[in-house]
Order: structure tokens, then sequence, then C-alpha cells
């Protein structure tokens, strides 16, 4: 899928979309002078073996705010075969982008290699957001087993501002319980910002995050977080209210449905 945003008349309008396959963006309509993309996976879930990739571009001045209709859900894979989701981000001058996506749930034996890579302008915005939640606790669900991949890469002009790897592979339950790794946690979350006036925004994440995650500036206008949490129930209890911090913004109703 490919899909770009630019001004028209005073708002941010689809400038370009592409879709193939059961990958599908919808629009809801709204007041917000934001164009609001909400992506859905018509298949239902990811299995080893399935390709999804997403282009989003926020073009001069435009605001596009990305979320999902639900979480994504990643199925048991067959030996060998691992999912692959590709996320492409960009940001023109005076442009703002949100990738505010629902959780993604890993089932027990599930396989996937997950990328997200964005260019932000010097005075772009790039908030981005990816809950993880490893089998739901209240469905007695455990990953046992499994593979998982997350890779971040972050440009600012021709800058690498941001690369981060997770890998979490084998028994991840037992990986995810030692002290050093995940203290136990089921469910975490990564939550970046990139804007010029990121250094702001430290305090009041570290307010919504509480307890539960450790937010840092890295750099001159790059703001880090991570959460952890029990499960889903209690992780959003804290993103829901970061994200509202950083974004200046209600959460996408799509949330709260």
């Amino acid at each position: 899928m490919d899909v770009a945003a630019k001004v028209r008349a005073g708002r941010s309008r689809i400038a370009d979309l592409h879709q193939v396959g059961s990958f599908k963006a919808l629009f809801p309509h709204g007041n917000s002078q934001a164009l609001h993309v909400v992506t859905l996976n018509t298949a239902g879930g990811v299995t080893g073996g399935d390709r999804f990739y997403l282009s989003a571009r926020a073009e001069a001045q435009a605001h596009m705010v990305l979320t999902t209709q639900a979480a994504e859900r990643i199925y048991r894979a067959q030996p060998g075969e691992i999912g692959q989701v590709r996320t492409r981000l960009s940001v023109a001058a005076g442009a703002r982008l949100d990738w505010v996506p629902q959780e993604t749930i890993l089932f027990d034996h599930a396989a996937l290699d997950r990328r997200l890579e964005a260019d932000v302008a010097p005075d772009g915005r790039l908030l981005a957001v990816e809950p993880l939640i490893l089998g739901r606790a209240a469905m007695g669900e455990a990953v046992d087993s499994g593979h998982f991949t997350d890779r971040w890469r972050i440009r600012r002009g021709d800058e690498l501002i941001f690369a981060d790897n997770l890998r979490l592979s084998g028994p991840i339950q037992s990986v995810m319980a030692a002290t050093a790794v995940g203290g136990g946690a089921r469910a975490m979350a990564s939550l970046l910002l990139v804007a010029p006036d990121a250094d702001l925004y430290l305090d009041r994440l570290r307010a919504a995050l509480g307890a539960a995650g450790g937010a840092s500036l890295i750099r001159p206008g790059v703001l880090y977080a991570r959460c952890l949490a029990a499960d889903g129930f209690i992780l959003r209890r804290h993103i829901i209210p970061a994200i509202q911090a950083l974004s200046g913004a209600d959460i996408p109703k799509t949330w709260t449905l």
C-alpha cells in the first residue's frame, strides 16, 4: 500500500493511493484538519510467508494520522517461514505524520520480521508508536516458542538519527521473565517523537508512563521511550495518555471501538 497526503484548501487531503491484496485503507470523515487513514488487513492476520508493505508520505505542510482498525494478529507459522511487515514513512518540510497503530499480538509459534524506516525533514514532525502483546493473558495464551524481530531506522535529512533492534526468539515467555529483559512483562510498546521541540515533551511523557516505562531525550529533537506491562489492558492505560501527550490530540477513535 502507498498513501500520501497533501494540503488543499487548508486541509490535508489524499494526494495518492495505491492498494492491492488484503491490505486496505479507510478514510473516516471528521472535522480534523489532518488526513486520518485507517489500515485494514482483510486477511485477518499475518502468518509465515505473508508480506505486507506500507509506504506513507506527508507532503509539505500536510498532517497525516495513520492507525489500524484493530490489533494485528501474528499467527502460528510453519517451520522456516517468517512473515514480513515493512513500513516506510516520509515527512516533508513543515509536515507531520503520526504512526499510531493498535497492538500487534504475537501468538504461540508465530514468526515475524518487522521493519520501520522513516525520513523526516529537519522541520518535520514524526510520532511513531508500536505496541506489542505476547499472547492474551485473559485468554490464557502464552508464547512458549516464537520468533520476532523489529528494526527501526530513522533519518533526518541525510543523517541517521535513531536506530533500534529488538529480537525475541525461542521460548519468548521465558526470555521475558528474566529481570534484565522484561521482568515478566507480557506487553510492551516503543514510542518515538522526532520534532524540533521534542525536549518540551519529556516531562509530560514521563508523567504519562509513570513507573511502567522510561523516556529519554537521546539527542536534540529525538525523544524515545519504552513501556512494559503485565498485559495489554495495563499497557493501554499508560500508552494512551502518552500518545495524547505527544500528539496533543485525542487517540484515534478506532482505539476505543
